[in-house]
């Protein structure tokens, strides 16, 4: 093969490698529809994700464990105090291997405001794809579909300026 054939098939073969890289990333996505869990909460009360219909939602799946998860809560709480009142719920899941002894000492000592949901036995965790890691946020929009996923820390002005364009 000459050195030319080969510059052009190293070419043909990059561009293609691009074009699929850029169609992945620019793919217009479908929202998944929020699964139909129930969430047993901490205080004893269960909440059905139906029930949240009509509001913008946070699905968090954390643990008491994880340093960039508590880093979270304060911001967490912050926007809850903040948009709650205008309709955003969010639900706290506490994952499988996390104690609810020790779940509700965190929320105690660093005054959780919004619902923590306790997860023993890894339905919420397997309804949302088999959460692997912590923190892992599901952002579902009123109409009950998954408009982000997001795994590790947030940009809290970007989450809450998406969730305040679902609350207008």
């Amino acid at each position: 093969m000459s050195s030319a054939l080969n510059r052009k098939f190293i070419f043909l073969f990059a561009a293609i490698v691009a074009g699929g890289l850029l169609f992945s990333f620019f793919r217009p996505t479908t929202p998944q529809a929020a699964p139909a869990v129930r969430f047993q909460l901490l205080d004893g009360r269960v909440m059905e994700m139906a029930e949240l219909r009509g509001k913008p939602v946070l699905v968090v799946f954390w643990a008491t464990t994880c340093h960039s998860c508590l880093k979270e809560i304060p911001h967490f709480s912050k926007l809850y105090q903040e948009l709650s009142p205008q309709g955003l719920e969010i639900i706290a899941v506490a994952m499988p291997y996390d104690r609810p002894d020790h779940v509700l000492a965190m929320q105690q000592t660093m005054k959780i405001p919004y619902p923590i949901a306790i997860d023993i036995q890894g339905e919420v965790v397997r309804a949302f794809g088999n959460v692997p890691v912590t923190p892992n946020t599901f952002v579902i929009d009123p109409a009950g579909f998954i408009v982000k996923h997001h795994i590790g820390l947030w940009d809290m002005p970007l989450l809450s300026g998406l969730l305040k364009s679902m609350l207008i």
